[in-house]
């Protein structure tokens, strides 16, 4: 996730935004100029059983990126802080970085799951489940979403699953999104703060996540903390874009002493480790319980200790290998270039006796021309008739860049970002000069009550629906 926030700022220089414009320019010689302005497919409608359907698709299609190059833009920035760079609009995809978070509750299920177990062990696989599927939407999704002005809010209400969500960028310089969900039948509570370290390696991007997650689960009286992997965006100055995520993802149980270590595994020369996580669950007392193991763009399965071990014991002598029929995660490079990455077609190889804890969801046919989102992404950004009357006045569906974009009018829309980035600008000016203090609405600073560190933490309110003192950010 972390890659995609540091970029858009409102320290950006005149170049870039005069690349804004050269791109926009671009654009409207773009082939598909010619469907963009096809109806609203997939309009919200209600099902006979009473359910609410969300659209399927988005306005228009999008655009082709092969014509631009992120080093055109990323050679100027050589020893620029990253955080400070207005990247052209081409790069984007219609969502703010707000909304890709609330991705995370597109596997809900899992948490559902979680609740329902008796057996503390049965809650730790479906959280850990949980905490993988939470970075899954990510694969192939090379488009950064927009950066959220500071004070921008975002939030999500799904009878349909059982959930609420609210967001707020609490923080521009350093960016720091904030969010906090429950379960409409009270059962859970997910919240955190997420504040990405970018670096730029000259080939490659990556995001190291700082900030906490927590999950509560009410009923048993438990919650489990933990923080994302690092992501990387490879391949920046020339061949295909591709994304990796590797680290050590720990999730505690704080009321067990439970532990799950996941090791998201890097590439590696020749793509064998690819997607790769590997992993277990232990005991306060380290005795470990299961191994956990699978790829995080597909598929997660758990087996107990013993049988890995004479699993792994029988591969290495070379002893017969089950394998789950080729998915659709078989990912070619364009390069045969070491550093790029290399052609990979096995998928997970499946122990005998394996429980599956996850598989990643399908995605709707048309994803491709949809900036690759899932059937969930794809809801998001839907601004349904009669919601204006009861959106925050800085909720992300009303942001002006963000609409024209997705309604495929990149011009309006890299004009319109612009002139965001520069109202932002004054009001920070504006407030200095005043010696005016930012207060933020939703979230406040203080100490995650589990692990003891900073944190924001959700003042609660939000629901009520008191919007009157919202900044005015767009």
């Amino acid at each position: 996730y972390g890659f995609h926030t540091g970029f858009d700022s409102d320290n950006s220089s005149g170049d870039f935004s005069e690349a804004n414009h050269k791109v926009a320019e671009m654009l409207d010689l773009d082939p598909h100029q010619s469907n963009r302005t096809g109806k609203h497919n997939g309009e919200t409608e209600i099902q006979e059983n009473g359910i609410k359907r969300h659209r399927t698709s988005l306005p228009a299609p999008m655009f082709s990126r092969s014509d631009f190059s992120v080093w055109s833009i990323l050679k100027k920035c050589i020893g620029l802080e990253l955080s400070k760079i207005t990247m052209p609009i081409v790069f984007n995809e219609p969502l703010s970085f707000l909304q890709r978070i609330t991705e995370y509750m597109e596997h809900i299920y899992l948490i559902n799951k979680a609740c329902s177990h008796a057996d503390p062990l049965e809650r730790m696989q479906a959280v850990a489940a949980f905490a993988v599927s939470a970075v899954a939407s990510q694969w192939e999704r090379t488009g950064k979403p927009f950066n959220p002005l500071l004070g921008e809010t975002y939030e999500l209400t799904r009878e349909d699953l059982g959930f609420r969500f609210i967001s707020e960028q609490v923080s521009h310089h350093p960016p720091i999104s904030a969010f906090y969900s429950e379960g409409l039948n009270k059962d859970f509570i997910f919240h955190g703060s997420i504040y990405p370290k970018l670096k730029f390696w000259g080939k490659s991007i990556e995001a190291e996540p700082r900030g906490t997650i927590t999950l509560e689960l009410l009923k048993h009286n438990e919650a489990y903390t933990w923080t994302n992997p690092t992501c990387c965006v490879h391949n920046v100055i020339i061949g295909k874009l591709w994304l990796e995520q590797y680290g050590t993802v720990e999730i505690v149980n704080h009321s067990t002493g439970d532990k799950c270590v996941l090791n998201f595994k890097p590439c590696g020369l020749f793509g064998k480790e690819l997607h790769r996580v590997e992993g277990y669950i232990q005991d306060k007392n380290r005795k470990k319980l299961c191994v956990i193991y699978g790829k995080w763009t597909e598929c997660l399965w758990c087996t107990d200790p013993t049988t890995y071990e004479t699993y792994k014991k029988n591969e290495k002598r070379g002893g017969e290998q089950k394998k789950l029929k080729p998915s659709e995660d078989v990912i070619k490079s364009e390069n045969d270039e070491a550093d790029d990455m290399p052609e990979v077609q096995d998928t997970v190889q499946f122990i005998p006796g394996s429980k599956l804890l996850w598989r990643i969801n399908c995605r709707p046919p048309n994803s491709s021309q949809m900036y690759n989102f899932t059937s969930f992404a794809v809801s998001l950004n839907e601004l349904e008739e009669g919601m204006e009357a009861i959106l925050a006045p800085t909720d992300c569906r009303l942001r002006p860049d963000i609409r024209n974009m997705e309604n495929g009018n990149m011009d309006v829309a890299s004009k319109e970002k612009e002139r965001l980035e520069e109202k932002q600008r004054a009001a920070r000016k504006e407030r200095a000069k005043d010696e005016v203090e930012w207060h933020t609405r939703w979230f406040h600073q203080g100490t995650n009550p589990y692990t003891g560190t900073s944190d924001w933490l959700y003042s609660g309110g939000y629901f009520d629906r008191n919007f009157s003192d919202c900044p005015d950010i767009y």
